[in-house]
């Protein structure tokens, strides 16, 4: 079954819901977790995924598992047109 949007990405909810309520900037994120501003910068605009090993979840006092759901959903949702196509197995 299609879903008529989009789910909200990681890179959204971080975006929305963490950097601009809490004043935070993509480089100070970075900092904290010890990574480069890139990848913060390519996680809000939806490029990479995000993996368990993103240190989201422990800088924002949330479980992994928000993240990686939120990967997921968008996963599966891009790959649904193609699911549409295939045919079931059949028995012999």
């Amino acid at each position: 079954m299609l879903r008529k949007r989009a789910p909200t990405s990681p890179g959204e909810i971080l975006l929305a819901e963490f950097l601009k309520p809490l004043g935070l900037t993509q480089r100070r994120l970075a900092d904290h977790l010890g990574c480069d501003v890139k990848v913060i910068n390519r996680i809000v605009n939806g490029r990479p995924d995000v993996t368990p090993e993103m240190a989201l979840g422990a800088a924002f006092q949330t479980s992994p598992e928000l993240w990686l759901n939120a990967q997921k959903a968008v996963d599966v949702y891009q790959m649904e047109p193609s699911y549409s196509e295939w045919e079931p197995i059949q028995n012999q």
